[in-house]
């Protein structure tokens, strides 16, 4: 019996059609998709621009190393260079920060640095470019720089505008010296610091921009969903909902709508950020160095190919993940649910079985999903340790040639890293992914659905209707094949008290559900005030006409809320409704009187009293016709007899259909109706049809054997 909930799919891969009709629902909100779109690019840029400081920082401030380069070689070349290799020198020797010294030129080695690995070698060669490193300063006559290269005439070479020294023999400098000569480096380092802490503080206040304005759409999609799902439901023909446990369409409403809101705040979003994050990653790393970028690129087919790989893997295990939770989840609903009879018939021991082998399977289930996920990503990170191993590799090659910066090369690891990490969230946000979709396949398949009655009645002046009912030979069966309703027909004249009795399924209360059109009839037609009911809109047929059921539901809220239930109604109006039936006593001796709150299903009262809340928000409708279906069977004796002098008069003048078991409750109806398989057996007062001996007679002697009538 459990597995009767478990008929439906519970995984559904990627469906570009449902993300469309996700992201339709997302139009009237394209401020705040323009927002998110725009606080992702920010907060992305700003996360690739800080490894990118870092780089200059150790390129230009931290290590700071220089080229002797001479500088006459253009003027009066001892051997003709290539074109590309004068251009480089040519670029070299211009650029801002080059050092004069006569002749000689101290190019920087940081990330402008214009000559090339090959071009570089050539110049050793021809002896232009000096061996060793250098650090080059400029400075003023007579500044803390200009004295302390004056001091150390023997380590530095002195211009008039600069100076000179060889890397290792800083060292040999106080440390009061060094800081005045790298005094231009310190600024460097914290104006970038500075303008790190700043993009930094942009990247907080976007990604808050991003994280909130997305968590907004997703919240208002739901909201726009649930409201769209409940008129639907709300819509929907009964057939439709007793085909639907309330179960499931409540799971449509809550967990399959929250799927959705998912796919917005932990997939769409975070699967554009990481997307952005992965090219941006990559255009930085052609901007700094193409030839290590393709090096990078050659070692992503592999991670790629285990991403499909993992992303199958994972579709399989998380789809015996949820088909097992199922299982457990159902099997827990029913039996908790029946634990009464569970323990009556001594079944604990065979139920405790049959869930732990339910739940081992889910267990399995899980440990299955787990596995995916323990097995991807350390592969992903070794791949990661592979990649970063392999740009150390030759990044480091390309360093000691003096081809690549120091810095360059720790961006490049850093950047590998940031690459590497959306992969992984990618790839583990392909669960979420399927959830997504497949809630998505659901709320819009019940959507989709329109089984509800049609509302196609023409326009009618509200109190028009009398209640002068016919049924036509009416015909009419839950199930093809299985007609409860075999050419009923029977008139009832306005302001008549018509009973409705015969055995039971009988089709007595299907006559409940076609009158008001909860269901429709398949052959004949019945009529209200000689309307054909489809002629008549909805909410005019539901305003004339309201039955009193056998089961009574009574809302949580105040009591005078259930008895008004949306009509804007006076509290004197809702009180003479509740004195009319009987129910002012009982309702004013409550705590706060009408404005007294009514748990859930109104436990807080008795089944009476229910009853006489119902009855009395019939009253207060005031409609044409009154149905009453068993509308006693929950008040006692003498309860029964206030209720039934009530009735008489605020009947009067309206039609009533009374349905009952208890003959009693009808004795004084103006016309009684018997049915038999669907059709009227007989009709007529209750004295009459006693006299006759039929039906009616044997129903009546059963229910009073030994009375005499």
């Amino acid at each position: 019996m459990s597995d009767y909930f478990e008929t439906e799919e519970v995984v559904k891969g990627y469906d570009p059609h449902i993300v469309a009709r996700i992201l339709s629902y997302v139009k009237p909100y394209r401020f705040l998709v323009f927002c998110t779109l725009l606080a992702l690019g920010f907060s992305t840029l700003g996360e690739l621009a800080i490894p990118v400081i870092q780089q200059r920082v150790i390129d230009e401030a931290i290590l700071a190393r220089f080229l002797l380069v001479r500088g006459d070689v253009l003027a009066h070349p001892g051997t003709a260079l290539p074109q590309g290799t004068a251009d480089a020198l040519k670029r070299a020797l211009a650029h801002p920060r080059c050092i004069w010294i006569g002749e000689q030129c101290w190019v920087p080695l940081g990330e402008d640095r214009n000559i090339a690995g090959r071009d570089e070698a050539l110049l050793r060669e021809k002896g232009i470019i000096g061996e060793g490193s250098w650090y080059a300063f400029s400075y003023l006559p007579g500044d803390a720089a200009y004295k302390v290269a004056a001091a150390h005439e023997d380590l530095f070479l002195i211009g008039e505008q600069g100076g000179a020294i060889r890397t290792q023999d800083l060292a040999s400098l106080e440390a009061g010296e060094i800081a005045a000569l790298r005094r231009r480096d310190m600024r460097y380092i914290i104006h970038a610091a500075l303008v790190l802490l700043g993009i930094l503080t942009v990247v907080l206040a976007f990604t808050f921009i991003q994280t909130w304005t997305a968590a907004l759409i997703g919240q208002q999609v739901m909201k726009d969903l649930r409201l769209a799902l409940f008129q639907k439901t709300a819509s929907q023909s009964t057939a439709f909902l007793s085909r639907h446990p309330v179960g499931r369409l409540v799971t449509r409403l809550t967990g399959d709508v929250e799927t959705i809101n998912e796919f917005f705040t932990s997939v769409l979003v975070a699967f554009l950020k990481d997307l952005c994050s992965m090219l941006g990653v990559l255009g930085t790393l052609f901007f700094l160095s193409p030839p290590l970028a393709l090096v990078v690129l050659a070692t992503l087919p592999p991670v790629l190919a285990l991403t499909a790989m993992s992303r199958l893997r994972a579709r399989d295990a998380f789809r015996r993940q949820r088909t097992a939770s199922s299982r457990v989840n159902a099997y827990l609903s029913e039996r908790l649910a029946g634990m009464q009879v569970v323990q009556l018939f001594r079944g604990e021991a065979r139920s405790a079985r049959e869930f732990s082998l339910r739940n081992q399977e889910l267990m399995q289930a899980n440990l299955g999903e787990m596995y995916v996920f323990a097995t991807f990503r350390p592969l992903v990170e070794w791949f990661s340790i592979l990649t970063v191993a392999v740009v150390i590799g030759v990044g480091s090659n390309l360093v000691l040639h003096l081809s690549l910066s120091l810095g360059v090369l720790i961006a490049f690891i850093n950047l590998v890293g940031m690459f590497y990490a959306p992969v992984m969230d990618i790839a583990e946000k392909y669960t979420l992914l399927q959830s997504a979709m497949a809630g998505g396949e659901r709320v819009f398949k019940l959507l989709d659905t329109e089984e509800g009655i049609p509302n196609e009645g023409k326009p009618i002046a509200a109190g028009t209707i009398r209640g002068h009912l016919s049924f036509e030979d009416v015909h009419f069966a839950y199930k093809p094949g299985e007609e409860v309703l075999r050419g009923l027909s029977f008139t009832v004249q306005p302001g008549e008290m018509a009973a409705i009795v015969g055995y039971t399924g009988a089709g007595k209360t299907t006559i409940i559900n076609v009158l008001t059109r909860l269901w429709d009839i398949d052959a004949g037609c019945i009529r209200l005030d000689g309307i054909p009911l489809r002629e008549l809109p909805l909410e005019v047929l539901r305003a004339s006409v309201l039955p009193v059921l056998q089961e009574v539901f009574l809302f949580s809220g105040t009591v005078a809320d259930n008895i008004s239930l949306g009509l804007p109604l006076a509290e004197a109006l809702i009180v003479d409704a509740a004195k009319a039936v009987h129910a002012h006593d009982f309702i004013s001796r409550l705590p706060q009187g009408y404005h007294t709150m009514l748990s859930e299903g109104a436990t807080n009262i008795s089944s009476g009293q229910r009853q006489l809340i119902s009855f009395a928000r019939v009253i207060a409708h005031n409609p044409a016709l009154v149905i009453l279906d068993e509308a006693t069977s929950s008040v006692d004796t003498e309860t029964e007899g206030l209720i039934q002098l009530g009735l008489q008069q605020v009947l009067a003048g309206r039609t009533a259909l009374v349905i009952a078991h208890r003959l009693s409750t009808i004795r004084h109806a103006d016309r009684i109706l018997v049915l038999s398989g669907g059709r009227l057996a007989e009709m007529g007062k209750h004295e009459d049809l006693i006299a006759r001996g039929g039906l009616y007679a044997g129903l009546y002697r059963l229910q009073y054997q030994g009375m005499v009538p």
